[in-house]
């Protein structure tokens, strides 16, 4: 069934160089106490989004990434480092098979790998980088991390992923769906074809759901079903 969206529950801030978004989906009623929530796709600026988080009074109980590149992933390793000062449980750190090897070890190669793919400075990444940690949990087609459903969007990367929160009718669709726009397929494992089928798996949902894109500002399934017929 579907559900018109709660966006007061739903924070957003836009964290690196390539101006990301990083959205944040508590878990549970915000303002009786710590809360847990859903950090996805936390780019940048680590200490900036647990700041945030303090005066939210939420903590992570997830780190959620729709794919593996590095503007969607740059501040893991800093989330990790400030929940582990705090003490208690550490944040599951959740992607698709087809992109786990962003993370772990041999990560840093495949970023260089990918920046070197489209012409970008692989002295860019170096200045950035943290070792990232390993991934807890690997996601599929179909799976369910917390409250959210794992559609599997290949095209973007080969592990791009959408995260569906059918009860506040939210589809976080990271670089695959724009307002206006999809995502490039010029980089290391990226599909043409693949991502056609993604964006029509996409517009065929109901029109109402909300999208939270990776980059730029929100729109609706239908607004963009629309906007390409």
């Amino acid at each position: 069934m579907y559900h018109p969206p709660m966006d007061k529950m739903i924070f957003n801030m836009t964290v690196g160089d390539l101006e990301t978004n990083c959205w944040i989906h508590p878990l549970e009623t915000v303002g009786s106490g710590p809360a847990p929530c859903a950090v996805i796709d936390p780019g940048g600026e680590g200490e900036r989004i647990m700041a945030f988080l303090d005066r939210l009074s939420l903590f992570p109980a997830y780190i959620l990434l729709t794919h593996g590149h590095f503007d969607h992933i740059l501040a893991v390793p800093t989330l990790m480092a400030e929940c582990l000062k705090r003490g208690g449980d550490m944040p599951k750190i959740a992607v698709h098979a087809g992109d786990s090897g962003f993370l772990g070890s041999g990560a840093l190669e495949r970023h260089r790998h990918a920046f070197a793919a489209v012409g970008a400075s692989q002295a860019y990444v170096d200045e950035f980088w943290h070792d990232m940690p390993e991934p807890d949990v690997i996601l599929a087609e179909g799976d369910e991390v917390g409250p959210f459903s794992v559609l599997h969007l290949p095209g973007h990367s080969p592990g791009s992923i959408g995260l569906y929160h059918a009860a506040t009718g939210s589809m976080f669709s990271g670089d695959t769906l724009f307002r206006g726009a999809f995502g490039r397929t010029d980089l290391p494992g990226g599909s043409g074809e693949e991502l056609a089928a993604s964006v029509r798996r996409l517009f065929s949902m109901d029109g109402r759901i909300t999208a939270y894109p990776g980059h730029g500002p929100t729109t609706t399934i239908g607004e963009e079903r629309s906007a390409f017929e």
